[in-house]
């Protein structure tokens, strides 16, 4: 008997739960579903072009990085006055170049973050209509 009833309570709940999964799983339609997933390659797409980037200014500042430890070497070595100038203005360049990456790599950075949160906001408001 006990066991009788512990089936029909197992089938009673698998069945309701099932229902309701059913029921949170409703369809998106096709129009939406495919801005979502345009949506979705975009950020994609923004991910891989921030890794670049990331990429290109470490190697951009291990250069300048390199550059001021032959500017010392060079200072300490006694070479000339103009070819010290030379160096240091490549690496006041460098320096305004990778601040100015910096600056554009958190500006990608924070646009990204907004599509990520609107991308979300819409996957929501498409599941409730």
């Amino acid at each position: 008997m006990n066991k009788k009833l512990f089936q029909i309570l197992f089938l009673g709940i698998s069945i309701i739960s099932l229902a309701g999964t059913v029921a949170a799983q409703r369809r998106i339609d096709r129009g939406e579903r495919h801005e979502l997933r345009a949506d979705r390659r975009e950020i994609r797409a923004d991910t891989r072009e921030i890794r670049g980037d990331r990429h290109e200014i470490y190697g951009d500042t291990r250069e300048r990085r390199s550059d001021v430890r032959e500017y010392r070497q060079d200072r300490r070595e006694g070479a000339s006055q103009e070819e010290l100038r030379a160096d240091a203005r490549e690496i006041r360049g460098d320096t305004r170049e990778l601040s100015g990456d910096r600056k554009d790599l958190r500006g990608d950075i924070r646009d990204r973050r907004g599509d990520v949160r609107d991308y979300r906001n819409d996957r929501r408001d498409a599941r409730r209509d």
